[in-house]
């Protein structure tokens, strides 16, 4: 007769998260940013790639991001009613 094996979960969750990459169109609210996420798809019929944009609204504690700046963003617990992200780094500040 086998014995059960005993599925033992991932060490690091953290590392199971979601992680994406966008530009900051929106800086106006006190530690809430908003991020365009941009990604490609193809259409399932015609075949054409399309590009979509997803908009996320990131925690950003420490007021560090402004509007055109590229970030990477994870995704963490309910914040608030519509944060479902947090901002993890800064990658390319906006030229202005």
């Amino acid at each position: 007769m086998k014995e059960a094996t005993v599925m033992q979960p991932p060490t690091d969750l953290r590392n199971a998260r979601k992680a994406r990459v966008g530009f900051v169109i929106s800086d106006k609210m006190d530690k809430t940013r908003v991020v365009r996420i941009s990604w490609h798809s193809r259409h399932p019929r015609y075949r054409k790639v399309m590009r979509r944009t997803t908009i996320l609204y990131a925690h950003d504690s420490k007021n560090e991001s402004h509007g055109g700046d590229l970030v990477e963003v994870m995704e963490t617990r309910p914040l608030s009613k519509l944060k479902r992200w947090r901002i993890t780094r800064v990658m390319q500040k906006a030229e202005l």
